[in-house]
């Protein structure tokens, strides 16, 4: 008769799984999608690229013997010559400074706002979720309600807002339903940050 063999160790290296009916934490941060932003990159560099190279053909040609650019020189003279708070001038800084303060605002904001990130369960990957097909996934649980006509849910980085129309029972019962919901759509969407419910139900207008 043979003895009874025990079940096999846990290997260490392997996590142990979490309680059945538990969530399991997030992995890491789930931060924000950054865009390129390859076309304003593009189009500054461009610009930066032409002005040094004319710039830089002029120098050499002037080096080399032959009259400065007309261009060049007019520039130089009007520089020498209007004061500061001559129009030109003024409109010129301006531009300047509002050029600077966009590239600063592109440089330090992620962009991508239509992306929403998800939860992290392992640490090489993210994923993110379009607003407009979250928007649209929850509103088609809505519109499965009893009670609901139409609504229109906007889905942002901080709040879900549902609009809805009710065309029978009771609007504080249907509002209930509604909350409870969207609350379980928003939950299974996975994303990182929940976002705060605002829901609005009212009866359709008159005709």
């Amino acid at each position: 008769m043979s003895e009874p063999t025990a079940p096999p160790a846990p290997d260490p290296a392997e996590p142990p799984a979490p309680p059945e009916g538990t969530e399991r934490l997030d992995v890491g941060r789930a931060g924000r999608f950054w865009s390129a932003r390859r076309l304003p990159a593009a189009l500054i560099a461009l610009v930066v690229l032409g002005l040094a190279g004319l710039f830089l053909y002029d120098v050499a040609a002037v080096r080399a013997g032959h009259p400065a650019m007309g261009w060049r020189r007019r520039l130089a003279r009007e520089l020498a010559h209007r004061p500061l708070d001559d129009g030109w001038i003024v409109t010129g800084a301006v531009l300047a400074v509002l050029t600077g303060i966009w590239l600063l605002v592109l440089a330090v904001t992620p962009g991508r706002r239509a992306v929403l990130p998800m939860r992290r369960e392992t640490p090489d990957l993210r994923a993110g979720l379009d607003r407009r097909a979250a928007a649209l996934v929850l509103r088609d649980r809505v519109m499965e309600v009893p009670g609901v006509q139409s609504v229109r849910v906007e889905v942002g980085r901080i709040a879900v807002r549902a609009r809805a129309q009710a065309h029978f029972r009771d609007l504080d019962e249907v509002r209930t339903d509604v909350d409870g919901v969207l609350a379980d759509g928003v939950r299974e969407l996975g994303l990182a940050r929940r976002p705060v419910l605002s829901v609005r139900v009212r009866r359709p207008a008159r005709r």
